[in-house]
């Protein structure tokens, strides 16, 4: 039966609920209908006795999942499947014999008749799998994570390198860092290490759903967060796609006036869409954690916006790729037919994860195309390529950025050349120190001479280290 029961919590977990714990929602459940089963066969015994009844038998009891009600020796008695595990979706009976030793083993088991035998078989590979993915993309996002938090402080630290193209890169760059960081919590908030002993925290129904509406309002508040830290994200690569796209377009144009206008969109554009999605969801669907959509039509409210910019710096991308071909044709741009492909291909190279050219192979397939494509596959490309992103774009527009090299290098000449500096003038310091004690030992022994052997070893005070030996026993004699 425990591993009924944990199976059971495991498929909670996998299944589309409405809980921000949906295990605990099914512990909360069991505890319930074993109340309900405790207080009718409690009314069943006193009712027999009020009627001065005794009948030998099997008591009713209650056997963690269901509630089977007294039954007299040779009986059977049936209960069907559970009502609280249908998202199996088959509804079927288990039996007990009542003999003189008391209640039998269920037959067939609950796994059998209600379907948990065909979830036990992909239990393992299912968890497996999920295993593997949040492996995958905790990594990807912590070394991105560390990536781009080096990135930002050379940018910062650096002023040579402070100009509106590194500007938008550094926004670039926190809109991948809080990106990280909310995924980071999510996980935290949704997935905790630590579910049995937060269920375990109520010691009964009412205690336990006053602490699911405190927790769940906390879960809603990081849904709402996460979803503006990813729309962030792909407003400010649309940002970087549009800045590039009218450098290349436009000869002379007024940065400064233009750069007030990416912050709008990087940062404000997303609040626009966060904030009617979030009344939408509090009104009509304020269920769970809101980490889930059944609603679709309240989903596109931010799905929109992001298939947009995935749209737009797609188109982006090809015209810049286009704008590139020309200039490479160009007669005064020298170079043979391979070096210009080879410029061709490492320029669409970089610019693929900056613009976030990946999205597109899923972001406006149909969804009858994908049908054949598993969604585990799907699944691990997107969320693989997506927290690997953020370390893509820190290497390639920071620590492979000509100007950051040649910054870092002047620096580290710069701090070589102060250290040999420092440690030269320590030894001079010393070698000074020496000299004026080993000046103080002369002058006393020279009290001891003679005046003519003073006034000529006054004149040596200052000779090599290699004379004062013969000075001082020239002193003594």
């Amino acid at each position: 039966m425990a591993a009924t029961v944990a199976t059971l919590l495991l498929l909670a977990q996998l299944a589309a609920v409405t809980g921000i714990l949906p295990e605990c929602e099914f512990l909360v459940e069991l505890k319930k209908r074993e109340n309900e089963c405790a207080e009718r066969v409690g009314h069943e015994i006193n009712a027999s006795v009020a009627r001065g009844l005794y009948l030998p038998g099997c008591p009713g009891m209650w056997d963690n999942l269901s509630c089977w009600p007294a039954a007299a020796h040779g009986d059977v008695r049936s209960v069907p499947c559970p009502d609280f595990i249908a998202l199996f979706k088959k509804r079927g009976v288990v039996y007990r014999n009542c003999t003189h030793t008391g209640w039998t083993d269920p037959y067939p088991k609950y796994d059998e008749a209600c379907g948990l035998d065909d979830v036990n078989e992909n239990e393992t590979d299912e968890r497996s799998y999920y295993r593997t993915v949040k492996i995958t993309y905790t990594v990807g996002y912590s070394t991105s994570l560390i990536a781009l938090t080096a990135a930002m402080l050379i940018l910062c630290l650096f002023r040579k390198l402070h100009c509106t193209r590194n500007y938008i890169h550094m926004h670039l760059f926190m809109s991948f860092i809080l990106r990280a960081i909310s995924v980071f919590i999510k996980d935290a908030v949704l997935f905790p290490d630590n579910e049995g002993s937060r269920c375990s925290t109520a010691a009964d129904e009412d205690e336990y759903f006053d602490d699911m509406e405190n927790m769940k309002l906390g879960c809603q508040l990081t849904m709402v967060f996460f979803q503006y830290c990813i729309m962030a994200n792909y407003s400010w690569l649309l940002v970087e796609g549009l800045y590039l796209h009218t450098l290349l377009l436009i000869s002379f144009f007024s940065e400064r006036k233009y750069f007030c206008c990416y912050i709008l969109i990087g940062w404000g554009a997303p609040a626009i869409f966060i904030v009617p999605w979030a009344l939408s969801r509090w009104i009509y669907e304020n269920t769970g954690c809101w980490d889930t959509n059944d609603n679709h039509e309240i989903w596109w409210i931010i799905k929109g916006p992001i298939l947009f910019c995935i749209l737009v710096n797609f188109i982006l991308f090809i015209s810049i790729i286009r704008i590139l071909i020309k200039k490479l044709k160009s007669p005064d741009v020298g170079g043979t037919d391979s070096s210009h492909y080879k410029r061709l291909v490492k320029s669409t190279l970089l610019l693929i994860p900056l613009f976030g050219v990946h999205y597109i192979v899923f972001a406006f397939t149909p969804d009858n195309m994908l049908r054949d494509f598993p969604i585990e596959m799907r699944l691990y490309f997107e969320l693989s390529f997506g927290s690997f992103q953020g370390f893509a774009v820190a290497i390639l527009y920071c620590f492979l950025n000509g100007e950051v090299q040649a910054e870092l290098k002047r620096k580290w000449r710069r701090w070589c050349v102060d250290r040999y500096l420092s440690v030269d003038l320590r030894q001079q310091h010393n070698s000074t120190v020496s000299n004026g004690n080993n000046g103080a030992t002369q002058l006393s022994l020279l009290t001891k001479c003679s005046p003519k052997t003073r006034s000529s070893s006054l004149q040596t005070v200052t000779a090599a280290p290699e004379q004062h030996g013969a000075m001082i026993s020239d002193c003594r004699v």
